[in-house]
């Protein structure tokens, strides 16, 4: 594969969060001669009354980012656009993660994000402005093949790599996004940025979930609940069924959790199954966590592949990727794994590549 190389004097909408990387995003693409415009995208009240995450420590598009992302416009001498996009930000992603974790599984509310605002709501932006791109601050590449067929491949720096937050992107607008920190280190983009004299270069990373504050999303999402949503319900042992006592909602747990279980039995336990439809949290010991199949469904592709075809898998973010075949049943996709896996959590995104290349991916039920 050989990357591609877009023609100068195009005009690019870059996607600034007022972080280090999307600001030096923008900064190269002006080095390259592009003529740039800059968003952003304020989608969460970050006041008392919604959050008790401190603006500009680890979030995400509050005021304080939209003012150093303004701030770096300036520097950049680049026109500047703030979209407010709280009502769909709170439909799409908000309502979706509080009804999630209701429901028993854990949610991924940065796909959403990315679907339905980045490369949805700014791809229409993009279109008003009469850009021909849209640049994000993303770590990863795009690539075209010998035929000129784009796809998305993984970053340069493998740890911080975001390509399983991209499986949802429709195929037919790959030909006008750039990532152009995808082939950068961390340590590179902030040295450049402090060449640049951007005010960012030493700010802090938004980490885990942009709108969780320190009370964590169990208390965010009782917060946004109806008090009839928060019912207790039973623990029990896995598979015996014995009852260990009781929970005061299944928002409070995750599959792979050890602490916080409210039972000592003497054996370390671990929340193996949450059964929605009765509110029950099944415990068991570590070994429990282990399975060799899923099932996924709402599948986007990519590219192509063919039935039997070993590729990676990725069932977290942080998850390295292990080896599957996958044998399409329906609308859906039984994965088969080479070995067994830890955790394989309803509500998270399986996602698939061959190689490098991001194939696509689905949800876990």
């Amino acid at each position: 594969m050989t990357t591609t190389s877009a023609p100068s004097k195009k005009r690019v909408l870059v996607a600034m969060s007022g972080g280090v990387d999307s600001s030096v995003a923008a900064s190269l693409l002006v080095d390259q001669g592009y003529e740039v415009i800059g968003v952003t995208m304020q989608v969460w009240d970050y006041s008392a009354t919604q959050c008790d995450l401190e603006e500009g420590h680890g979030t995400c598009c509050s005021s304080t980012d939209v003012d150093d992302a303004r701030a770096v416009a300036d520097k950049l001498n680049i026109p500047f656009y703030v979209v407010n996009c709280e009502e769909k930000f709170k439909a799409q992603v908000i309502d979706d993660f509080v009804s999630t974790y209701l429901a028993g599984k854990t949610p991924v509310p940065c796909v959403n994000c990315n679907t339905y605002l980045k490369f949805d709501h700014l791809l229409k932006k993009m279109k008003e402005l009469d850009c021909q791109y849209l640049a994000t601050g993303h770590y990863a590449t795009i690539q075209t093949d010998e035929l000129g067929r784009p796809s998305i491949v993984t970053s340069e720096d493998n740890w911080k790599d975001q390509t399983y937050f991209l499986f949802t992107l429709d195929q037919a607008i790959l030909p006008l996004l750039m990532f152009p920190v995808g082939t950068w280190q961390k340590e590179d983009i902030r040295r450049y940025a402090e060449e640049r004299g951007l005010a960012v270069a030493r700010k802090k990373d938004s980490t885990g979930i942009c709108f969780i504050g320190k009370s964590g999303y169990a208390d965010f999402v009782e917060k946004h609940s109806p008090p009839s949503e928060l019912a207790p319900g039973l623990l029990r042992r896995y598979p015996s069924g014995e009852v260990l006592g009781e929970h005061r909602g299944i928002h409070q747990f995750t599959y792979g959790q050890r602490k916080g279980l409210g039972v000592a039995v003497g054996d370390p336990l671990y929340v193996v199954k949450i059964d929605g439809a009765t509110r029950t949290v099944w415990l068991g010991e570590e070994s429990c966590l282990y399975a060799s199949e899923m099932i996924v469904q709402k599948l986007n592709w990519l590219g192509p592949w063919a039935p039997g075809e070993k590729l990676r898998v990725k069932i977290r973010f942080q998850h390295r990727g292990a080896e599957a075949e996958l044998v399409p049943q329906g609308d859906q996709l039984l994965v088969r794994f080479a070995e067994p896996q830890r955790a394989i959590t309803p509500g998270q995104a399986a996602v698939f590549y061959r190689g490098q290349q991001l194939l696509g991916g689905g949800w876990i039920v």
